[in-house]
């Protein structure tokens, strides 16, 4: 007996290590954004958005929407024919909605590499990552501040990842870089990098100038005269108020035809209603007011309705992720922006939890697979995200993109070509056969099923013998060997040498804080 436990054991480790092999091996492939062919889920009913609706518009026509410290948005205001009153601007009635009438309801986003190229609207959903924390941790250093370098590497990891398909925005503060200067650092980084679009990070109106200069440099400042290449998260001060920073960068993006992303972060019971309903009139009417603002600077410019969901508690006053409210509230943002034929952001794999742990795991699945079944267009966010949003983590970066790829496969819908049928294997096997050697199977074993980088399957006495790794652990282990396989995807030294001396001019002038623009 002791002998065939021995070669039982070396049997198994032998066979896992050509398992570990052959994962290791693997090279990943870069998968297109998402077509989705599963059916939307509106949660909500017709009565219910209707009245979401009409919540909104009293709140833009009674209360109204500040736009602070921007007499240009307040001009722009007053000659559409809304009633402003110092910074207050209150909009008629559905004037709002006339005005995003001529935003388009689908759009493209070229990317450097055209084979990344994404399109936001109808049946796509595009992932992106994590995006504006300032710490970052692994299980090596632990929690601490982001650098250049974190920066650098979680762009590589998305640019490698296969179910990323946009780079988003800055998935980490590099706060050894002054923050007056530090954008200039992240543009370059997303261009040099990778060749997936991205964000730009336009906190101040010369911030978002800066990235559109950036980026006529390398795709020419014609080319950006016709083609959107970028996007800006605008956000505004929840309740019901656009600050003068945000309404410069989104003039200035809207009126260089580049995409804005109107994204209120409205938390239930602090920036918002405690109730879902409550938030979600409040979240239309800033979106409504945010977008419609990008027509007036340019009619036709790109814009994308977003939301950012979320509670805090009641008990710690603490952000809280991955609630049955917010998942709520994630379907009726995609309902609601169906109805004004625009297209629709949300996250993601949020969650509160401050390691890559079991509640981190159920509160992110509560985020992202809504995301996708209510068919949101893009999804932020969607990998990285710890501690409500101010820590990057690597390994929960890594987790998170095998649950991509999961939904990818998911989002495809069911195979029903002859292959999927598998009538042949069923006449081949018949009653009481199994199907483990029938043709079919031979043929079809290697992509049948979606193979997990993460997951372990095997048995308790394989686990252990393996390490007894925990999931976060092997997960280490992918974000290094993803670093190491990391491939340049190249960059035109000429652009290069044009960026940086472009980034050297800037840096001159500006100062280490961020300044008012």
């Amino acid at each position: 007996m002791s002998g065939e436990q021995t070669g039982s054991r070396s049997g198994r480790g032998s066979a896992s290590e050509t398992r570990r092999a052959a994962r290791g091996a693997q090279k990943a492939v870069q998968l297109p954004y998402i077509r989705r062919r599963l059916p939307v889920v509106d949660l909500l009913s017709l009565e219910a958005i209707e009245i979401i609706e009409a919540n909104a518009e009293t709140l833009l026509e009674e209360i109204g929407v500040e736009f602070r410290r921007d007499p240009e948005s307040l001009r722009l205001w007053r000659e559409a024919g809304a009633d402003v009153i110092g910074e207050r601007v209150r909009i008629p009635r559905g004037m709002a909605r006339q005005l995003l009438r001529t935003a388009p309801a689908e759009f493209t986003l070229h990317a450097r590499n055209p084979a990344k190229t994404v399109r936001f609207g109808g049946d796509a959903t595009v992932f992106s990552p994590v995006g504006g924390p300032p710490f970052v941790s692994d299980l090596d250093r632990g929690r601490r501040y982001g650098t250049l370098e974190d920066l650098h590497n979680f762009i590589k990891l998305a640019h490698m990842a296969p179910a990323i398909h946009f780079s988003g925005g800055c998935m980490v503060e590099p706060m050894d870089i002054p923050a007056g200067k530090r954008h200039l650092d992240v543009q370059y980084g997303f261009f040099r990098y990778s060749d997936q679009g991205c964000e730009a990070t336009p906190e101040t109106p010369g911030h978002a100038l800066d990235a559109i200069r950036m980026a006529e440099i390398v795709f020419g400042e014609e080319y950006l005269r016709e083609h959107t290449v970028m996007l800006g998260n605008i956000n505004s001060n929840s309740p019901l108020t656009f600050d003068g920073r945000m309404l410069g960068s989104l003039r200035a993006f809207a009126a260089h035809n580049q995409g804005t992303i109107i994204v209120p972060a409205v938390l239930a019971g602090a920036m918002g209603p405690v109730t879902a309903a409550g938030c979600m009139a409040e979240i239309l009417a800033e979106t409504l007011a945010g977008m419609a603002l990008t027509q007036l600077v340019r009619p036709g410019a790109p814009v994308i309705m977003g939301s950012f969901v979320g509670a805090v508690s009641m008990r710690t006053g603490s952000p809280t992720f991955g609630t049955p409210e917010a998942t709520q509230m994630i379907f009726a943002t995609a309902q609601l922006a169906r109805r004004l034929g625009v297209p629709c952001r949300s996250g993601g794999s949020l969650c509160s939890s401050k390691i890559a742990d079991a509640q981190a795991g159920y509160e992110s699945a509560n985020t992202l697979l809504p995301t996708l079944l209510a068919g949101v267009h893009l999804v932020t966010h969607a990998a990285g995200w710890l501690e409500g949003g101010l820590v990057a983590g690597y390994e929960k970066f890594v987790m998170d993109i095998d649950q991509l790829a999961m939904m990818q496969v998911l989002a495809s819908g069911m195979d029903i070509s002859d292959r999927g049928q598998a009538l042949d294997a069923l006449r081949e096997v018949g009653p009481g056969g199994h199907f483990l050697g029938c043709a079919h199977t031979q043929a079809n074993f290697e992509t049948a099923f979606y193979q997990s980088s993460i997951a372990d399957y095997s048995s308790f006495e394989q686990w252990s013998s393996e390490g007894s790794l925990t999931a976060e652990q092997r997960a280490n282990r992918v974000w290094k060997r993803m670093l190491a396989d990391y491939e340049d995807p190249g960059f035109d030294p000429s652009l290069d040498s044009a960026l940086l001396d472009y980034m050297a001019r800037r840096q001159a002038v500006l100062g280490d804080a961020v300044e008012e623009e």
